[in-house]
């Protein structure tokens, strides 16, 4: 089949890649081999979650004063690691996103259907103009989910959903709102690299209004608002470098990553804070251990190892999309990048993952295989997960390095485990011990990579891959 790589070549591969693993196994560890992985404990990772998903940084949203404090501990343990600042400020590398919310004042809105008018107070909307807003007696277009809307019968019109739609592509109409039981907590916040918004869009909280409108075809709008309030609000990744020991080398870099935002505040329940401990305290916790170990080795890797920690990948990869546009070491140079998500739980949908991770993509380049490869003296398989391996290749950061060329990966432990963007997502249901061996594995890896083999390639004859070459 076209795209697929051949099946001798698949085979040879396969047997290379055993004896390679069986030689691997076979041999013992090096010394700074094992000075990285007796680095690497289960009670310092604890550590470090315990406080990350604590309830005191209620929940890391982007932005959010609970970021802000995990930025700064992440900031402490790189400097207490000894490593070199790699932001523009320090050890941050600053972005704004804007903070829109509603301004009220002189807001007024009334919707008419069938002889009849009702008034929407302004305390029941949560419109974010741009610009004053004033629409007046404007037809009104009732999209209730019977038929797909359809760009030229919404241009330029005001709409009103009774459930969230997804606007066709092309379609631009003058005002979009969609009908919810209660209005939104939080204000919106704008992606600091994102286009600008084309149309303005609200939500409406009316008890009535939607068996008011509903089935209505002459209904009409009139509403008059005034530009929502903004202020820029500042978020940061948080980078460091573990400079190389090789003079041709030091200059090449090798990158090891996680986000350490998670989903903030819920609106309602009696648990409200979206922890994040292992989607991705764990990941997070992961990178500075793994720092810390790489660190205190007398002799560095020979290449240079990039270390950073994104905001907003919860929002949209955010903070991985701020890098790649503004990014802290030659892109040309980076010859490889390893992301880390959901590493602390073994309680997989699938089944307990003992021992084991994932990476995604395995099969477009060559990197995975090498992480594999160098990780069986840890006792730490590193396998491709045939349901989730391509699937999940573009959901998380390593996509915002792959659409730069550089053969980047996310290795997982769970994919789907019981708390998943759940407040229930707490530090006290992580395996250490686990997590702490698949840090030593991860370690192994990123000391092969960062050695003076050649760099990892995409693999061309790999369909899905082609596009990253």
């Amino acid at each position: 089949m076209a795209g697929r790589i051949p099946r001798q070549s698949v085979a040879t591969a396969a047997v290379l890649l055993l004896a390679l693993l069986a030689t691997a196994a076979d041999q013992p560890l090096a010394p700074d081999q094992r000075a990285v992985m007796d680095h690497i404990s289960a009670d310092s990772l604890r550590g470090h979650l315990s406080f990350l998903s604590s309830d005191l940084l209620e929940g890391r949203a982007t932005p959010s004063r609970g970021l802000d404090l995990a930025a700064e501990y992440l900031a402490a343990q790189f400097r207490r690691a000894g490593l070199e600042p790699a932001g523009d400020d320090g050890y941050f590398q600053t972005a704004t996103v804007t903070v829109r919310e509603p301004n009220r004042e002189g807001f007024s809105m009334t919707v008419s259907a069938g002889g009849r008018t009702m008034t929407v107070a302004p305390e029941e909307a949560y419109i974010l103009p741009v610009a004053p807003l004033r629409v007046d007696d404007a037809e009104l277009v009732i999209a209730d989910g019977s038929q797909p809307l359809k760009a030229d019968a919404i241009n330029g019109k005001a709409v009103i959903a009774m459930q969230r739609v997804r606007l066709p592509q092309g379609a631009r109409p003058a005002l979009m709102l969609t009908l919810a039981p209660a209005l939104p907590m939080a204000p919106q916040v704008a992606n600091p690299e994102g286009p600008a918004q084309p149309v303005t869009t609200g939500v409406i909280a009316k008890p009535g209004l939607a068996d008011f409108v509903r089935g209505a075809t002459d209904a009409r709008i009139t509403l008059h608002g005034k530009a929502a309030y903004e202020k820029p609000v500042k978020v940061r990744n948080v980078a460091a470098i573990l400079r190389g020991s090789d003079p041709q080398l030091r200059d090449t870099y090798v990158m090891l990553s996680a986000h350490y935002d998670h989903l903030g505040i819920a609106s309602a329940g009696e648990d409200r804070i979206y922890n994040g401990a292992n989607d991705d305290g764990s990941g997070t916790s992961s990178v500075v251990e793994i720092a810390s170990a790489l660190a205190a080795l007398p002799a560095h890797p020979k290449r240079s190892v990039l270390f950073v920690m994104f905001f907003g990948e919860e929002r949209g990869l955010w903070g991985s999309r701020y890098y790649a546009t503004h990014p802290l070491v030659p892109l040309a140079q980076t010859i490889a990048s390893l992301n880390l998500e959901q590493i602390g739980r073994t309680d997989d949908a699938d089944g307990p993952q003992i021992k084991s991770a994932s990476v995604t993509g395995y099969d477009y380049s060559e990197l995975p295989a090498i992480v594999a490869d160098a990780a069986q003296p840890a006792g730490v398989k590193v396998y491709k997960n045939p349901k989730n391996s391509d699937a999940y290749f573009s959901r998380s950061d390593n996509q915002s390095l792959a659409d730069l060329g550089i053969p980047a990966h996310t290795l997982c432990v769970a994919y789907d485990f019981p708390d998943y963007h759940k407040v229930s997502d707490s530090w006290d249901k992580i395996d250490y011990d686990n997590m702490a061996a698949v840090d030593r594995a991860v370690a192994l890896g990123m000391m092969r990579l960062a050695s003076d083999a050649p760099p990892p390639k995409w693999y061309q004859q790999y369909s899905p891959a082609q596009r990253y070459v």
